[in-house]
């Protein structure tokens, strides 16, 4: 989770960037259907977190929600920040799978944010600040080993 009194600085970048690394959903196969029906039914934190982000409201960052990278769903990206925000509920903690995802995402060159859903909704404010101290920061450098198949 991240921490909300911390200054942690990631990514920028350019948005095509991801179009040419992704190419079709970089994924093995097409995970849409699934990511339309998370962006119809969010969370109540998925949609807080959405009504700070969307349009560009956050100092002009783009996001997109419940989009597709490799093989994953994430709940926000911002390409041109290289930076993935995720609304987290009770069933994450400690996920062994979470962390491979998390992982795996960090060696294509996203920072990964994790808020728990109550900070979310309660600290909605302290979130902003931490997500755009993320984006502000330099992009990170993809794993060479790992950062095949995006």
């Amino acid at each position: 989770m991240a921490d909300l009194t911390s200054n942690s600085s990631p990514p920028a970048g350019e948005e095509g960037a991801h179009r040419a690394a992704v190419g079709r959903r970089g994924g093995k196969r097409s995970l849409l259907p699934l990511a339309k029906k998370m962006r119809r039914e969010p969370t109540e934190a998925e949609a807080k977190l959405w009504s700070m982000l969307r349009g560009a409201r956050l100092c002009g960052l783009k996001f997109k929600r419940q989009e597709q990278v490799g093989d994953y769903i994430v709940d926000f990206v911002c390409f041109g920040a290289r930076l993935i925000v995720e609304a987290d509920g009770g069933q994450h903690a400690e996920s062994v799978h979470d962390a491979v995802r998390d992982d795996w995402l960090r060696a294509q060159g996203f920072r990964v944010l994790r808020f728990w859903n109550n900070d979310i909704l309660g600290n909605p404010d302290g979130v902003a600040r931490v997500i755009l101290d993320a984006a502000q920061g330099p992009l990170p450098n993809p794993s060479p080993e790992m950062g095949e198949g995006l």
